[in-house]
């Protein structure tokens, strides 16, 4: 309810139109972001090697094996939704020079090629990846660190280390009790933020049916398609979202899957129940590699794109972008915009006419909030379902 109050007392003040005011909780926002990023990377880090070395790779085999099948499962009903919205509304063509005018607002700088992605992932130091939040490479290093001291015999120097690891744990946690108590000043701050961004105009209505299209596929998901997954593993939809409501609404305004995680574990523990062994390793997975709202945007995207440079957008079109959306989706960061550059690297890379995007920028942000939401709510998901499997067996 302190929420809720809190987003109603941020609409207002958005809505109100004063310079100062507007300053002021862009400021506050900025601050809780970036605190929330700063807890986020050691989050995933240690909650992944402390549940490996703890539980050992071979215990946490059946949580990862659900929790990489349920993620595909979901990710790949996303991209056919948003696929076959796209068929039956069918977005027109846009006006040559408007693509043209769009171009200027792309930057076509970042690197495009499959391999420079990959390599990205591979770190050729320990500080490179804590340094740029790249949080596909803190997964790989985490998972080896973990499996490494999962198969070190029980000497005193590996008690050592795993005790130091979960007393690092201990106190990250803490920290986020504190910052999640203080939450409610800055939900006001991020309802102000998006209700100015809303008065002054930053949606727009050029290209509605592509932007219906994205909204439309992702609120498909996440009332009906995950509810339905709930549905069939006998869990109650009503019920979870109740009890993750904070972590989504926490989504919808940092725009940040990341960012939002500590508050996403911490309402999995404390108010749906999830057992803290699979919290902690689900849901640092399902941050980096679950990305149900990504795959949509970037199938939906990438068809509206190719269909305006002339490509005609037939069956087999669909079929294949669904393949390589749901691939490029996993391999997304959990960052602001993550899917925006990824689509502009995707479409850059096959001569798409990019300038698309362009257009699409000024209101990416509340498809980025809505794709957000729809991933952690989606996260969620999977975080429940593995814990009920698990719980039955």
């Amino acid at each position: 309810m302190i929420w809720m109050g809190a987003l109603v007392v941020g609409a207002v003040l958005g809505c109100l139109g004063w310079p100062w005011l507007n300053e002021l909780m862009d400021f506050i926002a900025t601050v809780y972001t970036r605190l929330f990023q700063l807890l986020a990377v050691p989050t995933i880090v240690l909650a992944v090697m402390c549940t490996l070395a703890t539980f050992g790779a071979q215990g946490s085999g059946k949580i990862f094996s659900r929790t990489l099948t349920y993620t595909l499962l979901t990710t790949i009903a996303a991209a056919i939704v948003g696929g076959v919205l796209y068929m039956i509304i069918a977005p027109a063509n846009l006006p040559t020079d408007l693509i043209s005018k769009g171009a200027g607002a792309v930057d076509l700088t970042p690197e495009s090629s499959v391999y420079s992605h990959i390599l990205r992932v591979i770190p050729n130091n320990v500080l490179q990846p804590f340094l740029e939040g790249n949080v596909l490479a803190l997964l790989i290093m985490a998972f080896a660190i973990g499996i490494g001291l999962s198969k070190l015999p029980d000497t005193e120097n590996k008690l050592t280390v795993v005790k130091g690891l979960l007393g690092l744990q201990e106190i990250l946690y803490l920290l986020i009790h504190w910052l999640i108590w203080t939450l409610p000043l800055g939900i006001v701050a991020f309802a102000a933020q998006l209700a100015a961004e809303v008065s002054a105009g930053m949606v727009a209505d050029s290209i509605g049916k592509y932007v219906l299209v994205i909204l439309g596929g992702n609120l498909s998901q996440f009332f009906i398609v995950l509810p339905l997954f709930l549905l069939v593993r006998g869990l109650n939809p009503l019920r979870v979202m109740s009890k993750m409501l904070p972590a989504v609404l926490m989504a919808l305004f940092t725009k940040s899957s990341a960012a939002t995680l500590p508050v996403t574990m911490d309402t999995a523990e404390h108010k749906l129940g999830v057992s803290p062994k699979i919290a902690r390793f689900v849901l640092p997975i399902c941050t980096t590699i679950n990305m149900n709202g990504c795959a949509a945007f970037v199938l939906v995207t990438s068809l509206f794109v190719m269909q305006n440079g002339g490509m005609p957008i037939t069956l087999s079109t669909v079929t294949l972008w669904v393949v390589i959306s749901v691939i490029a989706a996993i391999g997304n960061a959990g960052v602001p915009m993550g899917c925006y550059f990824l689509t502009l690297s995707l479409m850059s890379g096959v001569g798409a006419p990019v300038g698309i995007l362009g257009i699409i920028l000024p209101i990416y942000t509340i498809l980025d909030m809505v794709e957000t939401a729809e991933n952690v709510w989606s996260d969620c998901c999977v975080c429940a379902m593995t814990d009920h499997d698990l719980k039955k067996e």
